[in-house]
């Protein structure tokens, strides 16, 4: 038989491991709701189970050719040169976006081959360095 305090002691202890397990479990839940998954559009053409409402992150390189602008939409095709995806866009774009650049949009697909953005991520590569900032490098360097 164990003394009142010891059993007192577990008492609380599980308590406190109860509520820990709690807390763990929902922040993992509420994460697991927020995650955008990246694709590319050759991994959303072979998938077999998409789910057309929710959204999801596209990249790949901006095709040549293939950027429209009007007073309404931007459009254009996202490659990563085996296959590619129509993407629609209504907002502006980030100063880095143009054609044969990489890119990530944000939002949900139509079907396998269009894609509705609500948000476009301009990518650079690792030796991207603001003009700024290379100017004032340059004038160092002298």
């Amino acid at each position: 038989m164990l003394p009142k305090n010891v059993k007192k002691r577990a008492s609380l202890l599980t308590i406190f491991l109860s509520f820990s397990i709690l807390a763990i479990f929902l922040i993992l839940k509420s994460l697991n709701n927020n995650i955008l998954y990246f694709k590319s559009p050759t991994e959303i053409k072979n998938s077999e189970d998409i789910n057309f409402a929710k959204k999801i992150r596209i990249g790949g390189m901006v095709k040549k050719d293939t950027l429209r602008v009007s007073r309404s939409e931007i459009l254009f095709i996202i490659t990563d040169y085996k296959n590619e995806i129509k993407i629609s866009y209504s907002g502006t774009v980030p100063n880095l976006f143009s054609e044969e650049k990489g890119v990530v949009a944000e939002g949900k697909l139509q079907d396998k081959n269009f894609f509705i953005a609500d948000r476009i991520l301009a990518k650079h590569d690792e030796n991207y360095m603001p003009p700024e900032l290379k100017d004032k490098i340059k004038k160092n360097v002298k």
